[in-house]
């Protein structure tokens, strides 16, 4: 991955159709190799364009279709869904994004009152645990921002089972770092390898695995290989995901934010865009090179609004709408959520009509719909 990449959709577009012109045909056999630093990855690395929709996720995989056929993109595709299944489950069940923010909270209390726990703690995103391979990822997620999907795997059974420090508070530390932090698949990605998304079913980080596939980088001897899931007293309830509004025809204020920046794609029916304003809520806490790549983001798709709908764009301050009525792209459980004003009509892309209601439970549901949600594999 660039460091630090050009967080613009032109980039976005770039890598794209670099993978798909290369590494990408290779990807179902090597996707799962960490080849360290200063290597290009096995992975797409389209992570941080998907997290902001500057690329969607349609897009995404439809061009993936179209580059090798449905055989030959299928894990590529069957990859991309697992982002729309992790936001379709998290808007299905709000509970856990509240469960992870009371358990931070808790789990930062612990820091203070507990010594032994905050010297772990801070070893541990230090990278001076001794703990082969863990070290190295911790500094690589502080210095580059980002980290192999294997390897963030690793990383957190390690964090979770072997230095015995709080999930959340591992989640909370990807967060902060990664350019591609995303509430609903970090959130619930750290959750399935503690054993609570799938309930009993923990991922334990093994050495022959990591050996492997870092190519014998990394060759871990002090890991728990045989520890227990974590468990919570109840699985957190499953509501219907929100109602999304119709958008009002006529003139409107076009509300941008971090979770959907390609406004030239919206379903806006009969809506006139005549003013754009960006709302930018980073994560809390996220670094300042997060922050920067947010507010790159969506410094890009206000210009490209702006010249699309040939209206005025800017930041979203106060009063800037007007007396418009104010549409929004569908902001999932999250930062963005939370810091949307009220009264705007929420409008959802029809990609997440689709696939939400399939994601309430495990993956395997979306999966198997995965044709029916792109009609069929249509490119």
């Amino acid at each position: 991955m660039p460091h630090p990449p050009v967080m613009t959709r032109a980039a976005g577009l770039d890598l794209l159709a670099a993978f798909l012109a290369g590494p990408g045909a290779d990807y179902a056999a090597a996707r799962n190799t960490d080849r360290g630093r200063g290597v290009a990855p096995t992975t797409s690395a389209l992570s941080p364009y998907l997290r902001r929709r500057l690329l969607t996720e349609e897009e995404v995989a439809r061009a993936g279709v179209r580059a090798y056929g449905e055989r030959g993109a299928e894990k590529f595709v069957t990859e991309v869904f697992w982002r729309t299944y992790f936001k379709g489950h998290l808007e299905t069940h709000p509970e856990v994004w509240a469960r992870y923010l009371a358990g931070r909270e808790a789990a930062q209390g612990r820091l203070a009152a507990e010594p032994g726990l905050r010297r772990t703690y801070e070893r541990a995103i230090t990278g001076e645990t001794g703990i082969d391979g863990f070290d190295t990822w911790a500094v690589q997620l502080v210095e580059e921002n980002w980290l192999h999907n294997h390897a963030r795997m690793w990383f957190a059974s390690i964090w979770i089972f072997s230095l015995r420090l709080p999930w959340e508070l591992g989640a909370a530390f990807f967060l902060r770092h990664l350019l591609d932090g995303d509430p609903a698949s970090n959130t619930l990605s750290w959750r399935w390898v503690a054993g609570l998304h799938t309930r009993g079913k923990p991922y334990l980080a093994r050495r022959d695995n990591i050996r492997e596939f870092t190519q014998g980088r990394h060759d871990p001897d002090d890991l728990d290989e045989h520890a227990a899931s974590l468990e919570e007293e109840t699985p957190p309830r499953e509501v219907r995901p929100a109602p999304a509004d119709a958008p009002p025809d006529g003139p409107v204020a076009l509300l941008l934010h971090l979770d959907d920046l390609h406004p030239e794609s919206l379903p806006l029916g009969g809506a006139r865009v005549v003013r754009v304003g960006g709302l930018t809520a980073s994560i809390e806490g996220a670094t300042d090179r997060v922050r920067a790549a947010d507010a790159a983001a969506m410094a890009d798709a206000l210009a490209r609004a702006g010249g699309h709908f040939d209206c005025p764009a800017g930041p979203a301050e106060e009063g800037w709408a007007g007396a418009l009525p104010v549409v929004t792209p569908f902001a999932p459980v999250g930062p963005s959520a939370e810091a949307l004003p009220a009264g705007c009509s929420r409008i959802r892309r029809e990609w997440d009509e689709r696939a939400w209601p399939l994601s309430n439970r495990g993956f395997s549901r979306l999966r198997g719909k995965i044709p029916t949600v792109m009609g069929a594999w249509g490119g």
